[in-house]
Order: C-alpha cells, then sequence, then structure tokens
C-alpha cells in the first residue's frame, strides 16, 4: 500500500517541471534570436560602410565619392532589409588623392523591439567603419 501512495502523489510532479521550466526557456530562445538579429544586423551595417568606402575610393572627384559613399551605404541597407530609425553616414575625403584613402563611418540606429521579451533594449546605435586606399596610379581628373 505504502507504494500506491507515492505513485499518486508523484504523478503531477513531471507537469508542474514542465509549467515552470517552459517560460525560462522561451524566453532564453527569446534572447537567443535577439542576439542573432542583433549580429547579422551589425554584419550588415560594417558591409555598407565597406562597400561604401570603396565605392567612393574609385571616384573621381571627393564632392562625388562623398555623395556616392552615401547612396550606397542607404541602398545596402535597405538591400538587406535593415531599417534605421536614424542613418548617418559620414565620408572623410580630406586624404582623398591618388595614393591617399577615403574613410566612411555609418552609424544607424535599429529597432529591437520587435523581438519581444528578448530583453534586448527597445533600439541600439551600430557604428561602423572601413577605410580603403585611393588607387595610387589612377589619374586625377577632378
Amino acid at each position: 500500500m505504502q507504494a500506491g501512495r507515492r505513485r499518486r502523489s508523484q504523478s503531477g510532479g513531471a507537469a508542474v517541471e514542465v509549467v515552470l521550466v517552459a517560460p525560462l526557456l522561451i524566453a532564453m530562445l527569446l534572447f537567443v534570436v535577439g542576439l542573432g538579429r542583433l549580429a547579422s544586423t551589425r554584419e550588415v551595417v560594417d558591409g555598407a560602410a565597406r562597400d561604401a568606402a570603396r565605392q567612393a575610393s574609385v571616384r573621381r572627384s571627393p564632392e562625388r565619392a562623398a555623395a556616392d559613399a552615401r547612396s550606397i551605404a542607404t541602398d545596402t541597407l535597405a538591400g538587406r532589409d535593415v531599417t534605421c530609425r536614424e542613418l548617418a553616414v559620414d565620408v572623410d575625403t580630406s586624404d582623398f588623392r591618388p595614393g591617399g584613402s577615403v574613410g566612411v563611418d555609418v552609424a544607424c540606429r535599429v529597432a529591437l523591439a520587435d523581438v519581444a521579451l528578448s530583453g534586448l533594449p527597445g533600439q541600439q546605435w551600430l557604428r561602423r567603419s572601413f577605410v580603403a586606399p585611393v588607387d595610387r596610379f589612377r589619374g586625377d581628373n577632378r
């Protein structure tokens, strides 16, 4: 008789454990998804800075380089479905000459609120920079 009583008193233990552990597992899963989204967005912002600097480095004038860098950064972010609440693309053409360099800094404020209950802040600034060399043997046709 003693064994029968023990079985009855422990029969709901597994269900209680699942009810207690499931929210924790779901919260951990949402946190991991949020971190993955943040990492992939950071990679896209890095690619936008790289693409913009490379495009700017092949232009013939600093003005055209800056305009094209901003355009390429915006297009790269849009093409990879990254929406920035605020976007700043700073182009450094102070050393824009054959053998010099051009630098691009892309800063994007992304919203993370759509990853509900992830534990991440509602928004975060992602900033990436890239410097590309200007070909030293190209003609300087300004």
